[in-house]
């Protein structure tokens, strides 16, 4: 296990439950004009949409899919980090940034479909936006970082039989960063989580005690339900002061992925709170050079 040190406990969380879109981080972030806005990737409702922004390469280029935080029920596509659009200005990778379903239109799965479905439908355009389909990465902070999990642990989806194009792609991605994401909903029962999110992502009110909550929904929705040795490598950033989303998420995570043989890296935040999406160079620099490893030419 790694840690930073010399990071303020109070930094900011660019994607988190409450204001995904506040952080100075993205105040500040290299201003990227996107290249296409509002592509509908599913017709099933109206915030099934995706924006893209592609930088110019004659070769295929990696992809980072951005999901936002704000707690299953806000946030938006609009608040992409800085880390991922320096990477298109530097050339390095295209992103493309999801909105999804929120939990007042649907409980889970409805999210994790959308993000699965996302990476689908970034697979069957990657020829036309100049995308590698084999060199696709997950990142997301805070419900976004939850996601990104969820879908880079998931076992692929993909239908042969089908006879929509989108359905028939693969859904694994290469690489997942992962800050501050919930991991384990059987911890509901065990530690004190300081926000109603975690009950209603799966419909329950605000206070149902976790014992009442359904055992295996607990489980469908935790990302550490799935992991298997052929996942892909999984960066973690987490503050050990995390008051919403405890540090034992995110061991518990490492520890998992690291018996079952998966590259795994846990960078722990001395003295943090739930903010390190937001965080500054020390950590946006240490995400950026993950995702290069792992998303380099083969």
């Amino acid at each position: 296990m790694k840690t930073l040190q010399n990071l303020s406990a109070s930094l900011i969380l660019a994607a988190c439950f409450l204001a995904a879109a506040s952080s100075p981080a993205l105040a500040q972030a290299p201003k990227v004009a996107a290249t296409q806005k509002d592509i509908a990737y599913d017709s099933a409702h109206a915030a099934q949409k995706l924006d893209v922004y592609l930088a110019q390469s004659d070769a295929p280029l990696p992809a980072m899919v951005f999901l936002h935080g704000g707690g299953w029920r806000g946030g938006s596509k609009n608040s992409v980090p800085g880390w991922l659009m320096n990477g298109v200005r530097e050339k390095w990778w295209s992103v493309v940034s999801v909105e999804y379903r929120f939990t007042d239109v649907a409980p889970h799965p409805a999210q994790v479909k959308d993000c699965l479905r996302a990476i689908q439908f970034v697979r069957c355009s990657a020829a036309k936006w100049n995308i590698d389909p084999q060199r696709i990465g997950v990142t997301g902070g805070s419900a976004g970082g939850h996601l990104s999990l969820w879908v880079a642990l998931h076992d692929d989806v993909a239908d042969a039989k089908s006879s929509d194009p989108v359905a028939k792609q693969w859904s694994r991605v290469a690489c997942a960063v992962s800050f501050a994401g919930p991991t384990d909903w059987s911890l509901l029962g065990k530690l004190e989580h300081k926000h109603p999110a975690y009950r209603t992502l799966l419909g329950y009110k605000p206070g149902t005690p976790a014992d009442e909550m359904d055992a295996q929904a607990k489980a469908d929705v935790s990302p550490i339900s799935f992991v298997s040795k052929d996942d892909p490598p999984i960066m973690q950033v987490h503050g050990d002061k995390d008051d919403i989303v405890p540090i034992e998420h995110a061991r518990n995570m490492h520890e998992r992925l690291k018996s079952a043989g998966v590259k795994t890296e846990l960078v722990v935040i001395p003295g943090a709170n739930h903010g390190v999406a937001g965080a500054g160079p020390q950590v946006s620099e240490r995400a950026s050079a993950f995702v290069r490893e792992q998303l380099r030419r083969p």
